[in-house]
């Protein structure tokens, strides 16, 4: 008779072991990136989120290329190559240090490389992927308009020929990178349909202010994208991208790695508050030894773990070739209106303490606000998915 194994010891921190869902190599991601935040974002990142700016962001970017966190999908042209849970890993740990953080690396990588990746010519992936995988150019993503975002076949930015040139007309907002970015990866509207181009900037014509007085990712840079007669030429069209489906690939590549990354906020909040719990006495013994803290806390930890799980499928199915974007709209609906909810009750267990910037809970709070609508909002996921459960279209 075969004795069975003796199970480890219940682990609070990974209470599924789904730790041994991952193999080295993916530890060593998951690791090296945990460290970096944890020296370089979280001893000034409450500071940073208070006074609404991130400073030194272009060596900040450097130091993500430097330890491969830019383009991690991508092969080629200084990009590491890494698997799907890998670079999901990455946003987790980033976004447990701040969305805005995770934000920087999924716009350079999941967007704005990505397009050149993939649509780009081979010209265009010589001149601009090397120094943003590096770090050293920023890219942005233009697609959002002031009065159009979950419908961007109306967008009103248009670019007509001009002889072998392209000239820009219109305005793209709530750019993430917008104003530091050395490049833009602009959507306009063609009379063969909608295009990509690539704008460098100082190009005449093109300017990017940033937005302030945000009460969300204040730690990140957003800007509006202003094209005034912006004068392109030819070479500066991304030939591979032909409609509206070309720019909904880079959302659903983003969106994936905020299927990661939402947990990692939520995590960050779970944690303060367990950690509060243990800590804080009320009517003379820690309020994590009453039934409803315990209760808070057991729902917290079923849908974190839940979510962590939910991504370590969908990345495993990415990494497969199987994943679908309707499943990507899954993970994104579920794990970031879950994140929110966590992030809320952990706040009910820090009390008073929960809206102070000296804990993480609120800021991660404010900061998935903005998450849960980029990139889709949550009525747009809800309509994929009923779409797709009922065969009806019910966008419009």
């Amino acid at each position: 008779m075969t004795v069975p194994a003796k199970p480890p010891p219940f682990d609070p921190d990974d209470p599924l072991g789904l730790d041994e869902l991952l193999a080295p190599d993916e530890l060593g991601v998951r690791d090296t990136m945990r460290d970096w935040a944890a020296a370089r974002i979280l001893p000034g990142i409450a500071e940073w989120y208070e006074q609404g700016r991130l400073p030194d962001i272009h060596g900040l970017a450097r130091e993500l290329g430097s330890i491969g966190a830019l383009g991690m999908t991508l092969t080629g042209y200084g990009c590491t190559g890494a698997s799907a849970v890998q670079y999901g890993l990455a946003c987790l740990e980033l976004e447990a240090a701040d969305s805005g953080i995770r934000s920087l690396v999924s716009v350079q990588g999941s967007l704005a490389m990505y397009a050149i990746h993939r649509y780009g010519s081979e010209e265009q992936r010589e001149r601009w992927l090397p120094g943003m995988a590096a770090g050293e150019i920023i890219g942005c993503f233009g697609l959002t308009e002031p009065d159009q975002g979950s419908d961007p076949a109306g967008m009103r930015t248009r670019a007509r020929r001009d002889g072998s040139d392209w000239v820009l007309d219109g305005r793209k907002m709530w750019i993430t990178n917008g104003s530091v970015a050395g490049v833009a990866v602009v959507w306009a509207g063609t009379d063969e349909g909608i295009r990509g181009f690539l704008v460098p900037a100082g190009t005449p014509g093109f300017s990017a202010p940033e937005i302030r007085r945000k009460w969300s990712l204040r730690a990140s840079v957003t800007s509006e994208l202003v094209l005034d007669g912006v004068r392109l030429p030819a070479d500066a069209v991304l030939p591979g991208a032909d409609g509206l489906r070309a720019p909904l690939s880079c959302l659903n590549h983003a969106r994936y790695g905020i299927v990661w990354g939402a947990m990692g906020a939520a995590r960050s909040s779970f944690a303060a508050a367990l950690a509060y719990s243990r800590t804080r006495e009320q009517f003379g013994r820690p309020i994590g030894g009453f039934q409803l803290t315990q209760a808070k806390l057991a729902d917290m930890a079923v849908e974190l773990h839940k979510g962590i799980l939910l991504a370590h499928h969908l990345g495993r199915r990415m990494d497969a070739g199987r994943l679908r974007p309707e499943q990507v709209s899954f993970g994104k609906l579920n794990n970031v209106r879950e994140a929110i909810e966590i992030c809320r009750t952990a706040r009910t267990i820090l009390g008073a303490n929960g809206i102070s910037l000296e804990y993480p809970v609120m800021r991660h709070a404010t900061n998935l606000e903005s998450v849960l609508t980029y990139e889709g909002t949550v009525e747009m996921h809800q309509l994929v998915l009923g779409k797709a459960l009922t065969g009806q279209d019910a966008f419009r």
